[in-house]
């Protein structure tokens, strides 16, 4: 997912610049919005990978149980 939040970071980076070469109001306001749910994404992206390395130290607790048992 640290591709994904990349990407999500540099469309939102690419947003703003296109906002900021915008000279028509109405296209600056729609690469601003664009821009806002760009890193909108990308913070949800943040968070849930955050949330999950804390319940989850060290990986998937279900995955190591099966191959504990694995013969």
């Amino acid at each position: 997912m640290a591709d994904l939040l990349t990407l999500y970071r540099d469309n939102a980076n690419r947003a703003h610049a296109d906002a900021d070469a915008a000279t028509l109001d109405n296209v600056r306001d729609r690469n601003l919005r664009a821009a806002h749910a760009w890193e909108q994404m990308a913070d949800r992206i943040d968070r849930t990978e955050r949330a999950r390395a804390a319940r989850e130290p060290h990986g998937d607790p279900a995955l190591q149980s099966m191959q504990s048992t694995a013969p």
